[in-house]
């Protein structure tokens, strides 16, 4: 399999491209899902306190048979552990579940600016990370004004904002403001609606043009943007078919046509960080 790209934040941290997602992966075949992953070439496992599936990416990890050196383990704090003290043990026990010496990225998964906790919990992550618990800490779904706020309080800028990133809701103005920061972009529900956009006529007439399909498109076109994805794929053949997107380049007609998809309402659910919680 051809080289996977690599993005890089400001502090020298490199994310491959293409990610594997494990939401909903659950039990010994989310567990064998991720090993298989892993066997396959993946290099990125992402998963959340939340997703309550810690513990079967551990043992996938484990049971790959890959060096642990190799991977980078990323799972989130949740809203309900914002507290200081809530989120150092939250951080503690995310560790232990997944049966890492450290979480290699570790980030806030929402700012739930509402409770206004957002910087303790960022603080606790930075905290963790001075102790060795964590190696990167970054954030999920947070806005300019919390980056801003952050850094101002701790003079640490997060290495990676995960957000909701697909063709419906390209979020550009948020992937230049990253990019100007170098903080790397991560693309949550990266298929969007991938029902409805694997049967756009652009994203069709993209894929016949390379030979590939429209779901290894849409991956494609993130690649192009600088945007590393994390589909979440439970079969051998899926995976390795969104990992070999990783390879194709889209040329800029390309993208722009599959960005001109964006719509105002194009966010999968109600879930604007400006006022979403998420405990």
């Amino acid at each position: 399999m051809a080289a996977i790209p690599q993005f890089t934040a400001h502090n020298g941290f490199a994310l491959p491209a293409v990610g594997l997602g494990t939401y909903g992966l659950r039990g010994q075949a989310g567990a064998d899902a991720v090993a298989e992953g892993i066997r396959g070439g993946y290099r990125l496992i992402d998963t959340a306190f939340n997703y309550e599936n810690e513990g079967i990416v551990g043992a996938g990890v484990a049971a790959s048979g890959v060096d642990r050196s190799d991977l980078i383990v990323t799972t989130k704090l949740p809203g309900r552990h914002h507290e200081s003290a809530k989120a150092r043990t939250s951080i503690e026990e995310s560790r232990a579940r997944l049966h890492l010496d450290a979480t290699d990225l570790h980030l806030i998964h929402w700012p739930n600016p509402s409770r206004d906790l957002y910087g303790e919990a960022w603080r606790a992550l930075v905290d963790a990370q001075r102790d060795g618990l964590v190696r990167q800490v970054g954030v999920s779904n947070f806005l300019a004004a919390h980056l801003d706020r952050i850094e101002a309080e701790t003079g640490v800028r997060p290495v990676v904002n995960q957000i909701e990133v697909h063709p419906y809701f390209p979020q550009s103005d948020a992937l230049a403001l990253h990019a100007e920061r170098g903080i790397l972009t991560v693309a949550w529900s990266p298929l969007g609606r991938a029902k409805e956009v694997v049967e756009e006529p652009v994203i069709i007439e993209i894929a016949q043009a390379h030979g590939i399909s429209p779901v290894q498109t849409v991956i494609a076109w993130h690649v192009a943007r600088g945007t590393v994805s994390i589909p979440k794929a439970s079969s051998a053949d899926h995976q390795r078919a969104n990992l070999a997107a990783a390879a194709v380049v889209l040329d800029a007609a390309e993208v722009e046509a599959i960005t001109a998809l964006g719509r105002a309402d194009g966010r999968l659910f109600d879930a604007d960080p400006a006022a979403h919680e998420e405990m």
